[in-house]
């Protein structure tokens, strides 16, 4: 099996999740388990997998609820579920976990997430303080604020108005429509993801990316991202815990990275002493598909093997 075919994997919550696995070449050293962004799928993240996989790490993501190629009888496309969303994204990601651990037992396990999938791994952390190694948080917002309590309200009333399941208009008004803006010399809707004009086509073209997303999806997503920055929640974290954050300089969706660096310094004051930080000035939203994402996925590797392997990790 490789990144590049899907194979089913049940779940307590009652879905039957799109599971992803890229073998480590050679014996495995570590495991990395992918959590992708909102309106995507993990199939993005090949590129990452290989890379990873390449430096020893045994890697496996999978479809979010309401995503990709997963189903579900309460999560059709673009909801999590009619209730509780979060936590059953947190038992689709233990299942995962727990098949990695099977197929590589006694193995350290680090979680990445990037965005949407950034906010759940940070969650299912913050859940689970023991089941991970290392915490790997890119290009997400953990800090909604006084926006983010509007927001809720809003999108509240949407709901009495409207339904919890129907698309939501106001999610996307406060967030994709206003990233979109925020670039000059536009020539899709969606060059705030990336510079790299090829990858931003990959995504326009992509049937399973860029959907619209139900009125309960925003209300569990903003709610999870409150959740995630709360320092009662943060404190759960082990105060060793490895972190690793990336910003884009031009990413909208983070402020132009001013959100990571606000979990940077989150953190270092609830005493999580290892906290590696780095914004890449000219990066937009997707690390991952930016210009210079060979450098980003380096990074990556080589903090990881100060997990795996600390006494030969790089300086």
């Amino acid at each position: 099996m490789t990144f590049e075919q899907a194979t089913p994997l049940e779940s307590p919550s009652g879905a039957l999740t799109s599971m992803r696995h890229q073998p480590a070449e050679g014996a495995a050293r570590g495991l990395f388990l992918l959590s992708h962004g909102l309106a995507e799928h993990s199939a993005r993240y090949r590129p990452l997998a290989q890379h990873l996989a390449r430096r020893g790490y045994a890697v496996y993501g999978f479809d979010h609820r309401g995503h990709g190629h997963t189903t579900a009888p309460d999560a059709p496309r673009g909801r999590f579920a009619w209730r509780g969303g979060e936590a059953r994204l947190l038992q689709d990601l233990a299942a995962l976990r727990e098949r990695a651990r099977k197929d590589n037992p006694g193995l350290p396990v680090i979680l990445f997430g990037h965005s949407m999938g950034g906010i759940i791994a940070a969650r299912a952390a913050q859940t689970e303080p023991s089941a991970y190694s290392g915490l790997c948080v890119w290009n997400s917002h953990l800090n909604p604020g006084i926006a983010g309590q509007i927001g809720l309200a809003v999108l509240k009333a949407e709901r009495f108005f409207k339904g919890s399941d129907v698309p939501s208009r106001f999610g996307p008004l406060f967030t994709f429509e206003t990233w979109t803006k925020s670039v000059k010399d536009r020539k899709t809707d969606f060059d705030w993801l990336s510079r790299d004009e090829a990858e931003v086509r990959k995504y326009v073209a992509d049937p399973l990316c860029g959907f619209d997303c139900s009125v309960s999806l925003w209300i569990d997503l903003i709610g999870m991202a409150r959740d995630a920055g709360l320092a009662a929640n943060l404190d759960r974290l082990p105060k060793d815990l490895p972190v690793n954050l990336v910003g884009g300089g031009q990413d909208p969706a983070t402020d132009q990275g001013r959100a990571m660096t606000w979990l940077a310094e989150r953190l270092r004051a609830r005493n999580i002493t290892n906290v590696h930080l780095t914004i890449y000035p000219e990066m937009r939203h997707e690390t991952l598909n930016e210009f210079g994402r060979q450098r980003a996925m380096d990074m990556l590797a080589d903090w990881a093997d100060g997990i795996v392997s600390p006494k030969s990790s790089n300086p």
